[in-house]
């Protein structure tokens, strides 16, 4: 069999090829996993409002809305009782994390406590800033039940009454951030 000489529309074929070949398969890849990727989120939602509000039998996931803020965007999700408000969780952010933005899910009673608080996502340090995780330690505790109002949303060594993560002042701070934004978002017209 003769050796083909390599030659540039030659090498510009098989790249050709290999490039449509590459990108066809990654496109059927991509399709294949929208929808498994999707409904994980939906459940991680879920199981997020789930957590941090009190019990509730309507849907907030149909019900939600949303506003935009600080360049991103709030999501609301009103919890009712037999059509009475029992809670409205918040999905926030924060861009001011170690590792990047964090999100969390911040349940709140209809008079502005917080209920719970769960994070969504973080990329904080793990073993320090990933202590903000209820996974990971019990620190996130010392929200619950608090009203911002009179609960100063910064840590102690900044004039404010969070005990901050050991080590984690900044992923600490991050997470105060978020969920005072949250808080300052819902008092200021996003209760439904």
């Amino acid at each position: 069999m003769a050796k083909r000489e390599s030659t540039f529309g030659n090498m510009l074929l098989a790249l050709t090829v290999v490039t449509l070949i590459s990108s066809a398969s990654l496109g059927f890849v991509y399709e294949l996993t929208k929808g498994p990727i999707a409904a994980a989120k939906l459940a991680k939602k879920n199981e997020a409002l789930q957590s941090v509000l009190p019990e509730f039998n309507n849907h907030p996931v149909e019900e939600v809305y949303k506003k935009a803020v600080d360049g991103d965007t709030l999501y609301f999700f009103p919890a009712r009782r037999d059509s009475q408000l029992v809670g409205t969780a918040v999905e926030t952010f924060s861009p001011k994390g170690f590792g990047g933005t964090i999100r969390l899910m911040v349940g709140f009673l209809p008079d502005g406590t917080i209920n719970n608080v769960a994070v969504l996502e973080h990329k904080e340090t793990p073993g320090l800033g990933d202590k903000m995780d209820r996974k990971k330690s019990d620190w996130s505790v010392q929200f619950e039940g608090k009203n911002p109002k009179n609960f100063k949303l910064a840590v102690k060594k900044d004039g404010g009454d969070v005990q901050a993560i050991t080590a984690s002042t900044i992923s600490s701070r991050a997470f105060c951030d978020a969920v005072e934004r949250a808080y300052n978002s819902l008092m200021k017209g996003g209760q439904q």
